[in-house]
């Protein structure tokens, strides 16, 4: 059965959750915005149900389930929770899976303003998290790469943004990377997918990070690309200050980072302006400002 031939309303988690987890039928179920691999909706104030959408096997689903548990005590803000699971059946074909609610308005949907802070929580945050994984973890085919073998993915997006007045100095940062030293640490839990619709904001500051989906084990940089990504430009100084833990390697392998992120996340608004399916218009505006930060700050 497709997605389409699957339609996901609230009646539907309803029933489900009357079918395997009746406890929780009668809380209030609310659809939250956005969401492609999967589809969320609240439940209750202090719940969500994760659905499978788009994914198209329930692997990311079950990683959060086998390795949030383990991660969550540990790392020093909110993120979702596995509490119930709720397996494929006649109504429904796919995983779903109850999560605690992380509260908080999504950076795409919101701003920063207190950025020194910001830049210390991101860096405490990662600090918790880069720690050596074990050697059952899962490693990533889609993320967590050199930059020099995600050549070909930067082309496509530095080609289809063309930014103008600065493509030159976009690619020299790419170059930079491309020519930088590979990750020589034994291999660390990464996020791997830190964008602005991945992290919550409240009270002008960094409050909570969602969709583990990508997790992995491997090089940093992939993280560290957020100071950039995610915080407004002239913090990424900062931010490897407080961070503390990465070489002159590592930050220029996450500035390239930054900058393919960046390009994608350029593409993605522009897709969402002209209507196409899967873009999403309001990160147009966040990949230029997170590229013209990449751009300002080097931070090595």
């Amino acid at each position: 059965m497709t997605d389409a031939e699957t339609e996901i309303t609230a009646d539907l988690v309803r029933d489900l959750l009357q079918e395997q987890h009746p406890d929780l039928a009668g809380l209030v179920i609310r659809e939250v915005e956005g969401g492609w691999g999967n589809h969320m909706w609240r439940l209750g104030d202090k719940l969500a149900v994760r659905m499978q959408r788009m994914d198209p096997t329930a692997e990311l689903q079950l990683k959060e389930r086998r390795w949030l548990p383990v991660l969550a005590p540990r790392l020093p803000l909110p993120v979702p929770t596995p509490v119930r699971f709720g397996e494929p059946s006649v109504r429904f074909p796919k995983h779903w899976t109850v999560m605690t609610w992380v509260p908080g308005e999504p950076l795409d949907h919101g701003s920063i303003s207190r950025g020194d802070h910001a830049a210390d929580t991101l860096a405490g945050f990662l600090r918790a998290l880069h720690v050596e994984a074990p050697a059952e973890a899962p490693i990533s085919s889609d993320f967590g790469a050199h930059p020099k073998k995600c050549t070909d993915g930067f082309d496509h997006f530095f080609e289809a943004v063309a930014p103008g007045g600065i493509a030159d100095e976009v690619r020299a940062v790419w170059d930079d990377a491309v020519a930088a030293p590979d990750w020589e640490g034994p291999p660390v839990w990464v996020h791997g997918d830190l964008h602005p619709a991945n992290v919550v904001v409240s009270d002008g500051t960094l409050s909570g990070v969602v969709d583990f989906g990508a997790l992995f084990a491997g090089d940093p940089a992939w993280d560290l690309a957020a100071a950039w990504v995610l915080l407004p430009a002239g913090c990424a100084s900062r931010f490897f200050d407080a961070y503390a833990q990465a070489d002159e390697g590592t930050i220029r392998r996450a500035r390239g980072l930054a900058a393919m992120k960046s390009l994608f996340l350029m593409l993605m608004g522009r897709n969402g302006d002209r209507g196409l399916p899967g873009g999403k218009p309001h990160w147009g505006p966040a990949g230029r400002a997170a590229l013209e930060g990449v751009l300002i700050d080097g931070s090595a």
